[in-house]
């Protein structure tokens, strides 16, 4: 982490410009924010930015691999699996934990990935607030690969609205205003023009698909996906009450929900490179490694962390009935990098991806991190603390 931004930054930082930044936030929108957002971003060197860089490349190599389709058809699950799937995911989320390897170096170590979008709307608009309310270097960036506010929403437009018109386009979710990411809906709305519909609201007549915008019936081309299956999985009945999306219809996904399972935890294990931990599938496993307490077990098809047993036992595993449908993963030690007021906080940096149409291949274009002091990352295990949360990294523009 950059010292010299970071002792600037404890020195100038006080709890009323933190109540100020939070009130610049919700300004203007109908519900506060539903998630914690930390008191600090994130402060990066060139040397630690550089091997993210780097670590992704290798991970988007495989990706971008021909084959890459042959070997992650078994992530989809059956009965989610959706017609019509495209060539490439359009968005792609790389989740690194910032650690100590065994020299004592800091690293990144992957965690997880996702062929889906992540907050590419809200994480714009969040590096504006913090400047306007925090002493950042002025040549510190959030964006990467040349990008800066303009050519980054110009390459955000590029892969969601493509040649179409912005109201030919949906971004849409289950019930997309109560969603806890609901701010990033609209943010994306004002910065590209997309209307943001729930499930319910799609109409179906053959293969066309249609939403009412003032009441008036428009055709839909394009579906900004920001439905996840696991949250109507619960309701087996639910496609009796809603067009059933799994269906071919005269639509483009942007980015088709087959990709959420094709890039996900189920890719770890064909993963190699410096920066990613050893991955097995749980029931190619040929011996139980004497050292559980270095690994975690993962349920292949799970949400936020559900599922995930951190202290891992051999019962555990011996107990699995699908073990084709879990991972055991080399456990990652987060190091406590960020210095708060009151000591160290742990931290994950999310490097997002774009891939729109006609391009060869993704472009890392900005970021978010996660501040923690629980046991994991995210909200339900740092309820408690402070200076925790969802933020963003900072780093020399390259």
């Amino acid at each position: 982490m950059e010292p010299s931004a970071r002792k600037a930054y404890n020195a100038n930082f006080t709890a009323k410009k933190y109540n100020k930044f939070l009130a610049d936030i919700n300004k203007d929108l109908q519900n506060p924010i539903a998630f914690r957002v930390a008191e600090t971003p994130v402060f990066l060197t060139e040397d630690f930015r550089d091997k993210l860089i780097s670590a992704g490349n290798d991970i988007i190599a495989t990706i971008i691999q021909p084959n890459f389709k042959e070997f992650t058809e078994r992530a989809i699950p059956a009965k989610w699996k959706v017609a019509d799937e495209n060539d490439h995911p359009h968005f792609i989320a790389l989740d690194f934990g910032v650690c100590k390897d065994a020299g004592g170096n800091i690293v990144p170590k992957l965690i997880e990935l996702q062929g889906f979008p992540s907050l590419y709307g809200f994480q714009c608009n969040l590096a504006d607030i913090y400047r306007d309310n925090f002493e950042i270097p002025s040549d510190f960036t959030v964006y990467f690969s040349g990008l800066d506010k303009t050519s980054y929403i110009d390459l955000l437009k590029k892969t969601i609205i493509g040649h179409y018109k912005p109201d030919e386009v949906v971004l849409m979710d289950v019930n997309a205003p109560e969603q806890k990411t609901a701010v990033d809906f609209y943010i994306t709305q004002k910065y590209i023009g997309t209307p943001v519909v729930s499930l319910a609201q799609l109409e179906q007549e053959g293969r066309q698909l249609f939403y009412r915008l003032n009441g008036k019936k428009k055709s839909i081309k394009r579906i900004y996906n920001r439905l996840i299956f696991d949250e109507i999985d619960n309701d087996p009945h639910i496609f009796d009450k809603v067009v059933d999306i799994r269906k071919s219809f005269d639509v483009e996904w942007i980015t088709h929900p087959n990709w959420f399972y094709r890039v996900s935890k189920f890719t770890m294990p064909f993963l190699l490179g410096d920066y990613i931990p050893k991955t097995q599938f749980l029931h190619q496993l040929k011996e139980i490694p004497a050292d559980l307490e270095n690994y975690v077990l993962k349920p292949l098809f799970s949400f936020a962390g559900q599922g995930v047993i951190i202290d891992v036992s051999r019962n555990d595993i011996q107990n699995i009935q699908d073990p084709e449908n879990w991972i055991l993963q080399q456990k990652v030690n987060y190091e406590p990098v960020v210095k708060a007021p009151d000591g160290g906080v742990k931290v994950e940096i999310r490097m997002l991806y774009l891939w729109p149409d006609g391009d060869k291949k993704p472009t890392l274009a900005i970021n978010l991190a996660r501040l923690s002091r629980g046991k994991m990352i995210g909200v339900r295990y740092n309820k408690d603390f402070d200076w925790v949360g969802g933020t963003l990294a900072f780093m020399p523009a390259k």
